[in-house]
């Protein structure tokens, strides 16, 4: 579970709901059954409509990208692209067959099966950047559905609110009860706006977000690739790939790679 995603929904939430509640309102006025099914299915609706049925129908696998933080160790995976680095200079790269199959990510196990078929370095890097944009552009899809859901969401509350004005205005009787219901029919624009700042762009930008992290660690494992086919110095290598790091990130691996270095001369 990522705890800020949830956290920053909570702290919104919370925040809108309590400043209202200061403001001494009455948190059951917020209610409205009618408002929520005109702002939260027209939305659904023209996001529908919008996207291809088979990327609406991945909302749910989406939500789970935002709200849950996958796995993720980069230098993990330095060390493995080292390691295949040391094993590749030892044995050549027809060694590296042999453990193709283990690796669970599908990207760097479809590099290394390249590059021990023997393919052209050239080759290999135009296929591997292929499959990178095309694996960003599977994102950006997604990211672009929940944007595009946050833009209609306040244009929904803006509709539900005029449909309820009609009706207070085409039924006024009695001018004692007119801003009550005018009030209550502003409760449509309140959910169209809060929705979009709330959840709808915030779950894209998270899902940006996550998008790069993991477009840094395949670049990382393009370059790691490449080096190993060009039979470069595994030390040279850890170097190279601890540049994608952050400061702080490389300078804790290389802390670790020392203190490995010194247990093992004493």
């Amino acid at each position: 579970m990522d705890f800020a995603t949830v956290l920053g929904l909570l702290l919104g939430i919370g925040g809108l709901l309590g400043g209202y509640i200061l403001d001494k309102g009455n948190i059951a006025a917020l209610i409205q059954p009618s408002a929520m099914m005109i702002v939260f299915g027209g939305t659904l609706g023209a996001t529908m409509l919008s996207s291809p049925l088979k990327v609406f129908l991945s909302l749910p696998k989406y939500l789970r990208i935002a709200f849950f933080a996958p796995k993720r160790d980069p230098r993990a995976q330095i060390d493995q692209l080292v390691d295949l680095a040391v094993m590749a200079r030892r044995e050549g790269i027809l060694a590296l067959e042999d453990h193709v199959n283990s690796f669970d990510d599908a990207f760097m196990r479809n590099g290394v099966r390249l590059i021990v078929d023997g393919i052209d370095p050239e080759l290999v890097k135009d296929m591997l950047q292929t499959e990178l944009a095309h694996i960003e552009e599977r994102h950006e899809v997604g990211i672009t559905m929940f944007e595009a859901a946050g833009g209609f969401a306040p244009t929904m509350g803006i509709i539900g609110t005029v449909m309820g004005l009609v009706h207070v205005l085409g039924s006024l009787t009695d001018v004692s009860s007119l801003g009550p219901e005018i009030a209550t029919a502003f409760i449509a624009t309140l959910y169209g706006v809060a929705s979009a700042n709330i959840f709808w762009l915030p779950v894209a930008n998270k899902l940006r977000a996550r998008s790069q992290e993991e477009m840094l660690e395949r670049e990382m494992t393009l370059e790691g690739i490449l080096s190993i086919q060009a039979g470069e110095n595994p030390n040279v290598l850890r170097q190279k790939l601890l540049s994608f790091l952050a400061a702080s990130d490389r300078v804790e691996k290389k802390a670790g790679v020392q203190s490995g270095a010194a247990q093992q001369e004493a």
